[in-house]
C-alpha cells in the first residue's frame, strides 16, 4: 500500500508580503525551507490560520535569513501581511517506510525566526 504522509511543516509563519503581479507561488526564506526539508519548486499546501484560506502552490526561495514569507500571484489575494500561516508538504511512502518515518517540523516565533533555545526541527510526536 502507498500512503501519503506529512513530510515537512513550517508552523506559525507570519506573512511578510504579497505580490499580486508575479507568476505565482510562495516565497519562503531559504533557511526556513532548508530546515523544513523543502525544495525549490516543491508543491506545498498553505493554510492561512488567520482567515481559513487553504491552497496549493509551490515554494520558491526568498533571501536567506530575511524571514520573508510572501504570497505571489493569485495567492496574494488569500492573505494579508501579518497573517499566520502553516506551510505543509507531503510525500508518498510504502507501508514499511511510512511506519518509521518522521516529518521535519519547524516552529517559528516572532519575525519568522526559530527560537534560539531550540533547534527548530522537531520529530513528530502525536500532537504536533
Amino acid at each position: 500500500m502507498h500512503r501519503f504522509m506529512l513530510k515537512s511543516k513550517i508552523h506559525r509563519a507570519r506573512l511578510t508580503g504579497t505580490e499580486l503581479n508575479y507568476e505565482g507561488s510562495i516565497s519562503v526564506d531559504a533557511e526556513l525551507l532548508e530546515r523544513a526539508n523543502m525544495f525549490l519548486g516543491e508543491q506545498v499546501h498553505v493554510l492561512n490560520v488567520s482567515n481559513g484560506a487553504r491552497f496549493v502552490t509551490y515554494a520558491i526561495e526568498a533571501p536567506r535569513g530575511s524571514g520573508s514569507v510572501v504570497l505571489n500571484g493569485a495567492a496574494a489575494l488569500l492573505g494579508k501581511i501579518g497573517n499566520e500561516l502553516i506551510i505543509l508538504s507531503y510525500c508518498g511512502l510504502e507501508d514499511n517506510e511510512a511506519r518509521g518515518f518522521r516529518p521535519s517540523i519547524v516552529i517559528l516565533e516572532g519575525q519568522n525566526r526559530v527560537p534560539e533555545n531550540k533547534t527548530g526541527v522537531l520529530a513528530m510526536n502525536g500532537g504536533i
